[in-house]
């Protein structure tokens, strides 16, 4: 079977799967979530109740549940959530925790173990390519039968539902309206690019006398530089479509949109609690910066509200203005690459332990509790409300006519090696913003995705 799978998954090995976003709260904003912290963790099979009485019985058939967990900074619920399940049901799950950046290179290993996980995670188109043989086809399958919409979903070019969303997120521009107050202004005032410079600038004017600056810092280390080369990159990919979504990486992009990139990002950088010249050796804590009301703006995602709802209770999400026509209807940046699949190969009994599991986890109310809390909403018509104020910010924009700035940063071709040019190169501009600079960041962001692609096809 390792031939077959080596095979086949050759370019998943060369292309890492990029989390785009998933969970950088967990340890401190630092990373998105394939690159969040933490070790490899087995769950030891979930045992008796946790009152110590008996556990109910197996389940007819006698399935197992082994789901390789995508999100580290969700372990720990996730295995709560197995021990609880083995409690009411007798069924055996276990979760495992892929390391840090690791989840491809796991998946490729588990997959040829003689046990390899009923449950994993196909989370892009990419993935669709490499792993469609290994997942069952969900349509019409009583977890599809529970979700409140199919956007999160992925087929493959059959029209099989290969993998499903069980969570999504957003990413903008967190900030905190008690201090756009505190100086002197309004969130109203900020409706597009125009107003979040004329906003930005006067704070940062003004920063000795408020006790407090515009945004907190834009590192480019490793913890940090995800947010622009991966996030924030995404607005010239959403607006570089032009209305037509891509559905694979295109060979080429244009960088029409490089300017209005720009625009936004040199306002980050000069606006900011820390020089732009020190951002290359990153150290700057941005999600402390804003907790502690040092900064009125922070770059970041959904998955910062638990970080920081207590010292921050009013803080909400804009979009990325960057003086683009019409981006008074914008709305933030909304997408997943958190997909769950059924691996095709396991057995009947472990497929439908593994489907019973899933409805479990999305209907029963104190299941779907922990792990919308964990997760920060999850797509299914009887899961537990969010109570995420960055996912509710979304929601509100997309209920207001606003459009939905989709993920198309997913399609980066060979994701680490494309943004560590691209982190290069903005360290260079960072040091000198000269145009000669800005040259060097285009070429990195046009010419790159060109010359990754090519690599990897």
């Amino acid at each position: 079977m390792k031939k077959k799978i080596v095979s086949t998954m050759l370019c998943a090995a060369m292309i890492t799967t990029m989390l785009a976003g998933c969970g950088g709260s967990d340890n401190g904003g630092s990373a998105p979530a394939a690159d969040n912290g933490g070790a490899t963790q087995e769950a030891a099979p979930a045992g008796d109740s946790a009152d110590g009485g008996e556990a109910a019985a197996p389940a007819a058939g006698g399935g197992s549940v082994y789901w390789l967990n995508f999100k580290p900074e969700s372990d720990e619920v996730l295995q709560e959530v197995a021990k609880d399940y083995n409690a009411k049901t007798g069924v055996e799950v276990k979760v495992v925790t892929a390391a840090s950046g690791t989840y491809s290179q796991t998946l490729l290993s588990e997959m040829d173990k003689s046990a390899p996980p009923t449950l994993f995670i196909i989370g892009n188109q990419a993935g669709v390519k490499d792993w469609k043989d290994y997942a069952l086809d969900l349509n019409g399958t009583a977890i599809a039968n529970e979700l409140n919409t199919d956007a999160y979903n992925l087929y493959d070019e059959t029209g099989k539902l290969v993998s499903i969303g069980y969570c999504y997120e957003c990413y903008g521009i967190i900030v905190n309206p008690d201090l756009i107050e505190k100086a002197g202004h309004t969130m109203d005032e900020i409706k597009n690019f125009d107003g979040l410079k004329a906003v930005a600038e006067d704070i940062h004017s003004r920063a000795g006398e408020l006790g407090f600056d515009a945004f907190s810092s834009s590192d480019m280390d490793d913890s940090s530089s995800w947010r622009f080369t991966g996030h924030m990159a995404n607005l010239e990919y959403y607006y570089e479509q032009e209305g037509t979504p891509w559905t694979d990486t295109p060979a080429t992009i244009s960088g029409k949109y490089m300017d209005n990139f720009k625009n936004l990002y040199d306002l980050c950088i000069n606006n900011s609690l820390t020089d732009p010249k020190e951002l290359a050796t990153g150290g700057h804590d941005a999600e402390n910066e804003f907790k502690t009301g040092k900064a009125a703006f922070f770059v970041n995602g959904s998955w910062e509200y638990e970080a920081v709802k207590n010292e921050v209770p009013n803080a909400t999400m804009i979009p990325y203005y960057c003086g683009v026509a019409g981006e008074e209807k914008a709305g933030l940046n909304c997408g997943t690459e958190n997909c769950w699949a059924i691996n095709s190969k396991a057995s009947a009994e472990d497929q439908q332990a593994t489907m019973d599991f899933m409805v479990w986890c999305v209907t029963d109310p104190d299941a779907s509790r922990k792990l919308v809390d964990t997760f920060g909403v999850m797509p299914y018509k009887s899961a537990a409300e969010s109570t995420n104020g960055f996912l509710a910010a979304a929601d509100k924009y997309t209920a207001d006519g606003c459009y939905v700035m989709n993920w198309a940063t997913n399609f980066q071709p060979n994701v680490d090696s494309y943004r560590a040019t691209l982190v290069s190169a903005l360290n260079q501009y960072n040091a000198d913003q000269s145009d000669a600079n800005w040259e060097i960041v285009r070429t990195a962001f046009v010419d790159g995705w060109a010359n990754e692609y090519n690599a990897t096809h």
